[in-house]
């Protein structure tokens, strides 16, 4: 089989992180001679090194010699070996991303940047705060599996994390730090003796949990902080509240397409658990400014409603008599604490509160905070009202009593059946699914403006019908308890049609969150998510805007309609080039849509972490998009090892939110020309063109493709990884289609291949290049640097081959027992990978040299011994403690690649 040379990640070396990567490597070595003696260590480094060699080399000796030490290993030894190299790429990514915050705290604040250039551009002070009270920037968790570490392994990175940022501030200003090295070394000892894998599957419970725990590592500090650099960069008065743009939603219990095992209970339970979590913190925040807010009447005067809070208060301890403050805060504990134990019957109270009503909802909590504030501001105590109360009051307009929005997302066939049966038992022979979609909407139409009920009592519906009902009622009950912001979208998948939005609207005016004025407490977002549905997506939009009943909808929604685009499925579907192209033409399409009816979309972006799912830097994907598509609003998914990633730190999440506002105000006050000119945009309909059938000729066309890919990959080891509570597939069947994308996207990352995320690119610019003479290269090369879209394209696809290895993939390959079809399609992927390197070269006018990365020495070698494991695994029966091994390689290569899925 042909050999071909990876293109590893370049860049100029730090030689601060250098020295970060050498102490960890440093320190890692010992841990392993420690706990595994000697012949453990040398024999890490003897494969590490031989890795090296073959990696440098090519040369297919040194690959026999490597499968030699691989193969006589010990099952002992190869699991000390895996769990050596994926320690270390743990280690590895810890040590650069605290580089990267270091870096970043010298850098310019980007809010203050482009708040500068805001006002320079002239928008007045009013403008910029109209601006603040209409926009939202919303991240939402879901729950999409690709996030491969446990809990208990990432509770010990945080801790090396945090030494970590001790030790280099020690380091910073010369103090000695041989003390956190010990701490760190023992922190990584811990490491080492547990357990890196799941034991079981995951269930959404433990879902929720680990999206709670974010709150606590970022979201509870980096909120506030957000929104107090906002007031600062817009120079307001301290103390004056800032609107709560800044919202996190979830997905979490929400998301039902495709995962049973969120239902009604489990939808209440989120809530619960939300509940549960932020009044906690609440609880928390409040005792301790009871602690601090021991201000004397003998000393400063109060206002007379602080005086009346505090008479009112449950607290009569004669020692406090002249300390309103602290009576009123220990007044807000004790109804907190009785709001805790209404929400979440089985919390744990921090400590004892005094017996008080609970509070019907957020407005009564804060009013009473706000009345501590004035006062205390009226009293030459701003500095004081500036600190941990005014951090709490912007958490509570932030989070509530809900914490988090949760969206409610179903397929549309699912909608479409619960539908079908309601009329069915109301009007037999109404036969729903054979009307065509005319007569559809006629019968959706009539519903939506009947005051009849189409639920029969009594009647004996489906299971399947009873579950989507209960989803919908427990929303309204939810709604009804915790206020408008708790559930605000119904997100339709694979939605493809009006009638699929105008069901949604029918079952939620059968559960009372929709009347028959249009008053509608839920956003239907319909979300397009194949190529098909990206071109058809604009025109669906158009005919269900001219509609009246659809229009009261909206006229009660602030004239706002929200629209998913997903980027993950088109993908798959399309290839990456006609996936961003479709995506980029759907979204100019609808601006133009929403400019004319004068009212305003919100777009919500489905981005994976990876390139092959939407992924890539935040910034330049927001601020690529098409003039007037973000408008101060936007939503986009945040998936698997990216929320941990960007949120386990505190001060790395507060730099993500950071980027994000600073990009939404950017694209949407300061945006540049749409340079999709009638030109540039025909070359770019000519390259997704000619990629759309690279691709689709080679996934879908392509006789025996198929088993290649479930050959060639770990897709069918994905399941045991236990990673999620959701199933791999959408049916039981190997094909593609009805492959999730996650697990798709996944498993060419683990092969080296990232096939998703690059393949198509190469033909198309090499059929351009060829069918336009010459000078078609400088006019592709002056569209990359001139073209944000264009070039935002290209960076991706140059990130996604700098990631992937044709030599190791070449051996995943070989797992392909029949070798024709192995080498004839192999082939086809190496020539279209040298087409895509060339073409990158034309447009960036640089060579992609091969480098060997920090990452490459510890990476290859898992990719080596997972080869051997699969080789091994297939068609045979192996050791438990192998197939353990073959799982630890593939966290391992996850951890090494980052953003895999």
């Amino acid at each position: 089989m042909a050999q071909s040379n990876s293109v590893p990640e370049t860049g100029e070396r730090n030689p601060q992180a250098d020295e970060g990567i050498r102490f960890l490597g440093r320190i890692l070595g010992r841990v392993l001679h420690a706990q595994e003696g000697g012949l453990a260590f040398d024999t890490v480094e003897n494969i590490r090194l031989a890795s090296i060699e073959y990696h440098r080399t090519g040369d297919e000796n040194a690959y026999a010699k490597l499968q030699r030490t691989i193969a006589g290993l010990s099952e002992e030894r190869t699991l000390q070996v895996l769990r050596a190299f994926t320690y270390f790429l743990h280690l590895l990514n810890m040590a650069q991303d605290q580089e990267t915050l270091a870096e970043g705290r010298n850098a310019e604040s980007q809010l203050d940047t482009v708040l500068k250039a805001v006002r320079d551009a002239g928008y007045t002070e009013e403008q910029i705060l109209k601006f603040f009270r209409e926009a939202l920037v919303s991240p939402i968790l879901t729950a999409h599996p690709t996030e491969i570490r446990r809990q208990s392994t990432m509770r010990s990175e945080f801790s090396i994390v945090r030494l970590l940022d001790e030790r280099s501030r020690a380091r910073a200003v010369g103090m000695e730090h041989a003390e956190i090295d010990r701490a760190i070394e023992r922190e990584i000892a811990t490491l080492w003796q547990t357990h890196l894998l799941r034991r079981t599957k995951l269930t959404v419970n433990d879902e929720i949990k680990n999206g709670l725990a974010y709150f606590d590592h970022t979201f509870f500090q980096a909120v506030p902080k957000i929104l107090e650099s906002t007031r600062e960069a817009l120079e307001f008065r301290p103390g004056e509240p800032v609107p709560p743009f800044l919202r996190i939603g979830s997905w979490i219990g929400g998301d039902r397409d495709g995962n049973p095992f969120v239902t009604d209970e489990v939808l209440r339970n989120v809530f619960r658990m939300q509940a549960g979590h932020v009044l906690t913190h609440y609880l928390n925040e409040v005792d301790m400014l009871s602690r601090e807010l021991s201000i004397s009447t003998r000393v400063v005067k109060v206002s007379d409603a602080v005086l009346a809070l505090s008479d009112a208060s449950p607290d009569d301890n004669p020692h406090r008599e002249d300390e309103p403050y602290k009576r009123v805060m220990i007044g807000v504990f004790a109804r907190l604490a009785a709001t805790l134990k209404e929400l979440d019957p089985d919390a744990q109270l921090p400590r004892p509160a005094l017996p008080a009503p609970a509070y019907d909802g957020t407005d009564e909590l804060l009013d009473v905070l706000d009345a501590v504030d004035a006062s205390l501001r009226a009293n030459q105590a701003a500095i004081i009202a500036d600190g941990r109360l005014l951090s709490l009051r912007r958490k509570i307009r932030s989070f509530g009593f809900h914490l988090s929005s949760v969206d409610l997302r179903q397929n549309s066939s699912v909608h479409e059946a619960t539908v079908a049966e309601l009329f069915e038992a109301i009007a037999p022979g109404t036969d729903y699914k054979n009307l065509d979609e005319d007569a559809r909407i006629a019968l959706l139409r009539g519903e939506l403006n009947s005051p009849r009920s189409l639920i029969r009592p009594f009647w004996d519906y489906s299971e399947a019908t009873e579950t989507e009902l209960r989803i919908f009622r427990a929303a309204q009950e939810i709604i009804s308890r915790f206020g408008p912001k708790a559930i605000t979208t119904s997100i339709i998948s694979n939605a493809q049609s009006v009638s699929d939005v105008l069901e949604v609207c029918v079952l939620l005016k059968q559960v009372g969150l929709m009347d028959l004025d249009g008053q509608c407490s839920i956003s239907v977002v319909p979300l397009f998510e194949t190529i098909a549905d990206l071109q058809m997506g604009p025109q669906i939009v158009a005919n269900l805007l001219d509609l009246p009943e659809y229009a009261r909808v909206l006229d009660s929604q602030f004239g706002t309609q929200e629209i998913m685009l997903g980027y993950s499925d088109s993908n798959k579907d399309g290839g990456f080039v006609t996936s961003g192209w479709e995506l980029y033409k759907a979204e100019r399409e609808l601006v133009k849509l929403f400019k004319a009816r004068a009212l305003r979309m919100r777009l919500f972006h489905g981005r994976g972490g990876s390139v092959g799912r939407g992924g890539g830097p935040a910034r330049e994907a927001i601020v690529a998009q098409p003039p007037g598509a973000v408008d101060g609003q936007i939503r986009l998914t945040e998936q698997g090892e990216v929320i941990s990633s960007r949120y386990s730190h505190s001060e790395s999440g507060y730099a993500h939110l950071e980027t994000l506002v600073s990009a939404t105000i950017e694209a949407s006050l300061l945006p540049g020309e749409d340079l999709a000119t009638e030109e540039s945009a025909a070359i770019m309909e000519t390259l997704s063109e000619n990629a759309f059938h690279a691709y689709r000729d080679l996934v879908f066309n392509t006789e025996g493709f198929q088993d290649f890919f479930w050959s060639s990959t770990i897709i069918n080891e994905i399941a045991e990884l236990n990673i999620g509570s959701r199933p791999a597939s959408r049916a039981a069947t190997r094909e593609i289609r009805s492959l999730r994308a996650i697990p798709w996207v996944f498993s060419w990352a683990q092969c080296r291949l990232m096939l998703p995320g690059w393949y198509g690119f190469g033909t198309a610019i090499q059929q351009w290049i060829a069918a336009n003479g010459d000078g078609a290269g400088e006019e592709l090369a002056r569209l990359y640097r001139e073209w944000p879209f264009f070039h935002s394209m290209v960076e991706k696809v140059t990130s996604v081959i700098r990631k992937s290895d044709l030599s190791i993939a070449a051996h995943y390959a070989e797992l392909v027992e029949d070798e024709a079809l192995r080498e004839r399609i192999f082939t086809r992927i190496s020539d279209e990978w040298n087409a895509t390197v060339a073409a990158l070269e034309i447009l960036t006018g640089e060579q992609l040299e091969e480098e060997l990365s920090d990452r490459t020495p510890y990476l290859d070698p898992l990719n080596h011994i997972q080869v051997a494991l699969l080789k091994k695994s297939r068609g045979q029966e192996v050791s438990a403690r192998l197939q353990r091994g073959l799982l630890l390689s593939i966290n391992g290569v996850a951890s090494g690649l980052r953003n895999t899925g």
